[in-house]
């Protein structure tokens, strides 16, 4: 009988031995696909720099066009740069009013900002 159970011992050691060689041969197999190089996680990473890459190229292309735009018009005439006058330098024409309008609630409460 000893020799039975020793013979089973033995046959059960060997399919967990077994056993064990394929999991670690699949663990082996699966850390290229997850932590290598090329892994799944460095390719998830990358492609959240790209697309924020992507974005922010996208945000200076409409900038730049509305530059070329604001610079095609200065180009133009003289309409831009007189506009752009008014509404930074306060820039009035010779013969022009300017008139200046204050809000009601500060007339009321006697604020002037001048």
């Amino acid at each position: 009988m000893r020799s039975a159970s020793a013979a089973d011992r033995i046959a059960r050691i060997r399919s967990q031995g077994l056993t064990w060689v394929l999991a670690a041969a699949i663990v082996l197999l699966q850390y290229p696909l997850w932590l290598g190089d090329g892994g799944w996680l460095k390719v998830r990473a990358w492609a959240r720099q790209v697309a924020a890459q992507q974005a922010l190229n996208q945000r200076l292309q409409s900038r730049n066009a509305g530059l070329l735009a604001e610079l095609g018009d200065l180009k133009q005439g003289r309409d831009a740069i007189e506009e752009r006058a008014r509404n930074e330098l306060g820039m009035v024409a010779p013969d022009e009013w300017f008139v200046r309008v204050v809000p009601a609630s500060t007339v009321q409460s006697g604020k002037t900002h001048e």
